[in-house]
């Protein structure tokens, strides 16, 4: 069984074998080109208009923050389907990291998903727009983690009682 930073570290590493444009090769040698599911990866790589997408990875205690970000025309967001395409695509990714979880390590990997993307579009000019989605995964796996619980979240309390002992004058 893996260790939690042998898991953390698998994940990493699986993230940059491909989280930068033009990443082919990864760990594999073959010089084949290595599909996450993003929209720079469709098309000609020079004669097409170059699209401007990635994705991140963060963790937060046992699961997985997947943060996938892309520029879009409006004509793309008020399309139908666009929260599950946006989805779609960080679903592809969440494949992804899997698969290259297994050829990095040679164990597997257990993403679980935990809840829809939260995404935020915001307008760059009247015909391009930005958009920023992440989506949350539990990682299988984990025994070293403890998980933060509703006490430990909520703060309110504890900041108000360390702010009534100031002095007020």
């Amino acid at each position: 069984m893996a260790t939690t930073l042998e898991i953390i570290r698998g994940i990493s590493q699986a993230a940059a074998n491909i989280g930068y444009d033009g990443a082919h090769e990864g760990i594999h040698g073959d010089g084949e080109p290595r599909s996450a599911g993003l929209r720079r990866e469709e098309g000609h790589m020079i004669n097409d208009r170059r699209v401007i997408d990635g994705f991140g990875v963060k963790f937060m205690g046992n699961v997985l923050c997947i943060t996938y970000s892309s520029e879009l025309q409006l004509k793309e967001v008020y399309a139908n389907g666009f929260e599950s395409e946006i989805e779609q695509r960080i679903a592809e990714v969440a494949k992804f990291l899997k698969k290259e979880y297994k050829a990095v390590t040679g164990s597997t990997l257990s993403l679980t998903k935990m809840g829809d993307a939260d995404m935020i579009v915001q307008n760059r000019s009247k015909v391009w727009t930005w958009v920023q989605a992440q989506c949350m995964f539990k990682i299988g796996g984990l025994q070293e983690v403890v998980e933060v619980t509703e006490e430990e979240k909520d703060l309110r309390d504890k900041f108000k009682d360390f702010l009534s002992l100031g002095n007020n004058n």
